[in-house]
């Protein structure tokens, strides 16, 4: 059974933190969440994001997330592709550098990454994006520019894949970020 390894942390997206453990699960994935200073069994709280009209979306308790592995134990070679929850985790566990240094093995050896919302913002601290194609919630955008990064501003729906990196605006792009980094993981979906 093929690994991912899912970044979250408190107060990352509800959505963006259960679908993909969820959806990559249902596929036949073992994957594995964690959060930096966290052990398997402990939870993290989850914000709810939506988008009702105002200049940007309102922020709502979430869930509880029982994280499943603990951060210490992570070794990235062990994973064939790493999920990177949008919210407000982004911001504080870009500051830890083992969080850094997993990423930057990913796009080392060229495995498939997805990061939704906020999460390019770890992709951005691990120096990874000069020269890529990504999109984020577009309030991110000039950050993911000023990496060297192309920053492409998409409908919140749809996903945007650049060779290893799944990229997505927001939680109603799912379908389309799970299936873009489903098929970078070399898994086919049909229907009889």
């Amino acid at each position: 059974m093929k690994k991912i390894l899912l970044f979250t942390g408190d107060f990352a997206e509800d959505y963006e933190t259960m679908v993909p453990f969820q959806m990559l699960s249902l596929l036949g994935f073992e994957v594995h969440a964690v959060c930096p200073g966290k052990k398997a069994g402990e939870r993290v709280i989850t914000a709810i994001h939506d988008f009702e009209g105002h200049q940007t979306y309102s922020e709502k308790p979430g869930h509880y997330f029982t994280l499943n592995y603990d951060f210490d134990q992570v070794d990235p070679a062990d994973y064939a592709g790493l999920v990177i929850a949008g919210g407000r985790a982004p911001e504080y566990i870009r500051l830890n550098e083992r969080v850094l240094e997993i990423t930057r093995h990913f796009f080392e050896a060229d495995k498939p990454v997805a990061a939704i919302c906020h999460g390019p913002q770890v992709l951005n601290a691990a120096g990874v994006l000069k020269g890529r194609k990504v999109t984020a919630y577009p309030a991110v955008g000039p950050d993911l520019a000023a990496a060297g990064a192309e920053y492409v501003e998409i409908p919140l729906d749809k996903a945007l894949t650049d060779g290893n990196l799944v990229t997505a605006p927001a939680w109603p792009a799912h379908p389309d970020w799970i299936g873009q980094f489903a098929a970078l993981l070399g898994v086919k979906i049909t229907m009889d």
